[in-house]
């Protein structure tokens, strides 16, 4: 039988300027840029310069989700940025937290499934950006040879891939780190080959599994502070599923049997 997936991304979106997540996003991140992901404003901060972003660069950033990490990129190095999202949800709640920002100008938010063709022409943008999402693509390498396709000659993309295998795993733990969607789960070494073939070479390589491990043990703690408003909004079943995941993350992680690595290539 397939387990259901709990649904941690319609719901957040949907909900996303609440006053219970906002105190869930300030309690897990400390410092809110309107994040669903792993990353933190200090990790992002000190990522943005291996793009080597300026005011006249265009960025596309794949799994765009709540907008929060485009409009602090768009604030922080001035660049245009371009987001795709498959969630119907995570594209309205981005495109009204543009317009309330005064960035809808410089930063634009569209419907799209990064696992295809994209809609964009060859050689449109200067960098690309997709955190925490590449798991979620069970074709890596058709994506990252659309990444090259649309990415400008010199231009560069920086993904993470949180779920790399990189210790003994069992499959009820396997389950627990995929319940909210469709995962792909690699050894070490796969990246570094499916990035070559699509024609990229490796600037940056480097384990970023502790920012993970740090954020999905907060935001579990977090979301248990606020049990009862939360409830409320998911229900308890979801609730306690979604306390389930975190926890997976926050455990594997930390244990290094899965492993969350950063990557930067180049065209």
């Amino acid at each position: 039988m397939t387990k259901k997936h709990v649904d941690l991304f319609d719901t957040t979106y949907t909900n996303f300027t609440d006053t219970v997540h906002d105190a869930v996003r300030r309690e897990t991140y400390g410092q809110d840029i309107g994040q669903t992901s792993w990353i933190t404003a200090g990790e992002y901060d000190r990522l943005l310069p291996l793009l080597s972003l300026t005011a006249e660069s265009h960025v596309l950033e794949i799994a765009s989700g709540s907008g929060g990490p485009a409009l602090y990129m768009a604030r922080s190095t001035g660049a245009r940025v371009t987001g795709l999202d498959v969630n119907e949800n995570g594209v309205a709640t981005s495109n009204e937290l543009a317009a309330r920002a005064g960035l809808d100008d410089r930063v634009r938010f569209e419907l799209g499934d990064a696992t295809a063709r994209t809609r964009f022409d060859d050689n449109t943008f200067d960098a690309l950006i997709c955190m925490d999402s590449m798991n979620h693509f069970p074709d890596r390498l058709a994506v990252l040879r659309e990444w090259h396709r649309v990415l400008r000659p010199g231009g560069r993309a920086m993904f993470t891939d949180p779920c790399m295998i990189t210790g003994p795993v069992t499959n009820e733990e396997l389950a627990l780190r995929s319940s909210i969607g469709v995962f792909l789960f690699t050894p070490p070494g796969v990246n570094e080959t499916l990035i070559s073939q699509a024609g990229f070479r490796t600037l940056v390589r480097e384990d970023a599994s502790e920012n993970c491990a740090l954020v999905a043990g907060r935001w579990r703690d977090a979301r248990a502070n606020h049990r009862d408003e939360l409830v409320k909004v998911e229900g308890a079943e979801r609730f306690d599923g979604l306390q389930r995941f975190f926890d997976a993350v926050h455990r594997l992680t930390r244990e290094r049997r899965l492993s969350r690595i950063l990557y930067v290539v180049e065209k």
